[in-house]
């Protein structure tokens, strides 16, 4: 499965995340994209989305995109508070379907 990692996430939670590809928006160059240029772009390219935007579910219309989206619920981005959440997101990625956005905490 191909994940990206929002910008407002540690990339080093790709390590959390293994036997599958995933990328980083700023170590992409993709940094500072709004959500939907950033959702436009990952849409086929990407199978799901990472983010701690719990507001990118009412900003954006994702019912008929080929990706899902993960929103994490955690204290911070912080590596630290988003790290304890991955392995609930690994056990989430086989059920998640294209157009939907799944909350995580």
């Amino acid at each position: 499965m191909t994940i990206l990692l929002d910008e407002n996430l540690d990339w080093r939670l790709r390590r959390e995340l293994s036997g599958h590809i995933v990328d980083s928006v700023p170590l992409i160059g993709w940094a500072g994209l709004k959500n939907g240029e950033l959702l436009t772009r990952a849409n086929g390219q990407y199978d799901v989305f990472v983010t701690m935007d719990a507001n990118l579910s009412l900003q954006e219309h994702l019912a008929g995109s080929r990706i899902a989206v993960v929103v994490l619920k955690a204290a911070s981005n912080r590596l630290a508070d988003t790290r304890s959440l991955m392995p609930k997101v690994l056990e989430l990625l086989p059920t998640l379907s294209p157009g939907t956005c799944t909350f995580v905490s």
